[in-house]
């Protein structure tokens, strides 16, 4: 009968909730003096003679201060000792008062013990009446909404985040905790909060026993591969899997179920981090002026963000897109705002780098003295399909800087590369590569400024990396689409490139194509499959229904590679970072290339896509294009039979 009236109880109008509490604790008020006078007399009486002043007097008096106390401001059902402590200090401020009345001055007919047995009674009977509703509303609601709607949980850890999180859950209304799996054999067979502690050779049977639905990671201080090791004896069991975030978080104690996140490829993907270098990275950037083109994108913002941590004089972030670039400087400013003594002048720039006149009076204003290039177009099909304008960006772009940092006399010039550059197959990475061979031919003369290139492959989340887009095919159910079932690629975590490329730039001395080490390729089917069993689904290919997402094979895309590599030669040498080598490349003499870039600058003015796809392919020699010209508007043109003479003036 009580369960049954848990429902309508709590879907009460607030205001009648705390008309039932005002006058629950008007009763208890009018019991307790009940009591007290029997305490004292031995004798039960009726509160309609001589006991009335005294009732009456406990409820005009411990309402308003109970009003005051804020008591009727809690929800019952949630009652903590926060609670009780304000129910004991209100009853004492009543006490106070009711004793003075009853006690110190006394009042016909009501013994004057009364004025002192009373408050306790009332202390007693308020907070025996708070636990049970707590009991009725919360615990037993909350019993009976697990079993019948709730998911089993089993906590993968068992120690001091393992033990928060288990307490965070017990007041989750949509979780139950079914028990603990850790690598600590003492803690086998021992039981915290009330469930078992299970070993990792356990969890496919303790999963199966408790019917349970997701596994809680909560080992933040574990190393990557150890974790790797664990998402491996889970992944058999098809449960879905969330983990904590960092050790941070923990420190402060921000361990809820509403801090777990889902478990992204980069837990998958990511290294064990190599501590890096402080005086490295604020060789080139502290107390410097210093300019981050393409700082909107996902390069160039994490630059920003680690270079500020550096505290740079200025931050110059400068970028074509009005959006990105509002995007990257309100979060700048607020990281400046958050960090102490931080006085770093963060200057917002709309510009493309290939406006000559507008870097000009940029470079002219500021002068800066390093200058990180993360600015380029960057996606293979879309580059391949607006061939003009992806080379202009990625090679007139990059020129246009480099030449202004050399005049300017900036102390350094790093180019962000990519491993398409690499004997490339698309246009975008044939241009990467001449945008290389120009810092290499402009350090060969010895200029003042140090240029130099960093190179990587894929970098997890960014905007064209497929992990976004697998995880919002798998959200809507699939299909998860990959081109090709040998399709290969390195992955590296945005944090940590952008990390090693500050580094880098700070080892160069002049003319360097630095490589990073990626680590090992990964297929990209089988970076979708984990990606759908870590979401406790089951992955199937067509011709088999056994599944929850299919994974579908799209085609290879204009231009795209089934393997990527980092070097054109062999044998690159270290350096004194474990995850930086530097890679011998060969390069046209300056000359040479000014000659041979002079045509194909003519032919982007002239829109000649043909033409510049011919010197891009003389110019860069290990350029082999891997499919048919694509360009959207020639092959436009070429189906209408037209050709615009672009050289003439638009009316």
């Amino acid at each position: 009968m009580f369960e049954r009236m848990i429902e309508p109880v709590l879907g009460l109008p607030r205001l009648v909730k705390k008309a039932i509490a005002l006058a629950l604790d008007a009763g208890l008020c009018v019991l307790t003096v009940w009591l007290a006078f029997w305490l004292r007399l031995g004798e039960w009486i009726s509160l309609s003679g001589y006991g009335w002043p005294a009732a009456l007097g406990s409820v005009i008096i411990a309402l308003p201060i109970f009003v005051a106390f804020g008591l009727y401001r809690a929800v019952f059902r949630y009652a903590s000792w926060d609670a009780l402590t304000s129910i004991i200090q209100a009853v004492f401020v009543y006490g106070v008062i009711y004793a003075a009345v009853f006690t110190a001055f006394a009042v016909p007919g009501v013994p004057r013990t009364v004025g002192v047995i009373q408050p306790i009674l009332l202390l007693l009977a308020l907070a025996g009446a708070r636990a049970a509703v707590r009991y009725w509303l919360g615990g037993r609601y909350r019993r009976h909404f697990r079993q019948s709607v709730s998911k089993n949980v089993l906590i993968y850890g068992a120690g001091t985040a393992g033990r928060q999180l288990a307490d965070a859950i017990s007041d989750s209304l949509d979780t139950r905790l079914v028990g603990f799996i850790d690598d600590n054999q003492d803690l086998r067979g021992s039981v915290i909060r009330k469930v078992g502690v299970y070993g990792p050779g356990q969890i496919e049977e303790v999963v199966d026993r408790f019917d349970v639905e997701e596994i809680f990671l909560a080992i933040p201080s574990a190393r990557q591969t150890r974790r790797n090791e664990i998402l491996d004896a889970i992944r058999p069991t098809g449960v879905g899997v969330r983990t904590l975030p960092g050790l941070l978080d923990i420190a402060q104690g921000k361990v809820a179920v509403s801090q777990l996140r889902p478990l992204d490829i980069e837990d998958l993907l990511g290294r064990d981090p190599v501590a890096p270098d402080t005086r490295l990275v604020e060789r080139n950037t502290a107390g410097k002026v210093v300019l981050v083109t393409g700082a909107g994108g996902s390069i160039g913002s994490e630059l920003c963000r680690q270079i500020l941590s550096a505290r740079p004089r200025m931050l110059l972030v400068a970028d074509m897109s009005e959006y990105a670039l509002y995007a990257i400087h309100k979060e700048l400013l607020g990281k400046r705002e958050g960090t102490p003594g931080c006085k770093t002048e963060i200057v917002p720039l709309l510009a493309s780098v290939c406006d000559e006149e507008r870097m000009r009076r940029i470079f002219s204003a500021w002068r800066p003295e390093t200058i990180y290039h993360a600015a380029a177009y960057k996606h293979v099909p879309l580059v391949e399909h607006n061939l003009v304008e992806g080379v202009r960006n990625n090679v007139v772009g990059t020129r246009t800087c480099a030449l202004l940092a050399q005049e300017f006399q900036a102390e350094s010039f790093v180019l962000i590369s990519t491993d398409k550059a690499v004997r490339p197959t698309n246009v975008m990475g044939a241009s990467k590569r001449l945008a290389e061979m120009q810092l290499q031919a402009l350090a060969e003369r010895r200029p003042q400024t140090c240029f130099s290139m960093v190179r990587f492959g894929n970098v997890l989340g960014s905007s064209g990396s497929v992990v976004p887009a697998f995880r919002q095919q798998i959200s809507l159910g699939g299909p998860v689409t990959v081109t090709h079932p040998e399709i290969t690629r390195y992955f590296m975590t945005i944090p940590e490139a952008a990390q090693l490329v500050l580094q880098a730039g700070a080892m160069a001395r002049g003319g360097d194509v630095f490589v990073l080490d990626m680590g090992q390729p990964v297929k990209i089917v089988d970076l979708a499959k984990r990606m759908i069993e870590l979401s406790g689904l089951k992955p199937f290919f067509e011709g088999s229904r056994e599944g929850d997402v299919e994974i579908i094979f799209s085609g290879l895309r204009p231009g795209e590679k089934l393997y990527e590599e980092l070097l054109i030669g062999g044998n690159p040498a270290a350096t004194s970072h474990p995850r930086i080598m530097v890679a011998d490349e060969s390069f046209l003499p300056h000359a040479e290339l000014t000659q041979k870039l002079a045509g194909l600058f003519a032919a982007l003015g002239r829109q000649d896509v043909e033409s510049v796809r011919r010197m891009l392919m003389a110019l860069v020699p290990e350029f082999s294009p891997s499919s048919h010209l694509m360009d959207l508007v020639h092959t436009e043109e070429a189906k209408s039979g037209l050709r615009m003479n672009l050289g003439q003036a638009i009316p």
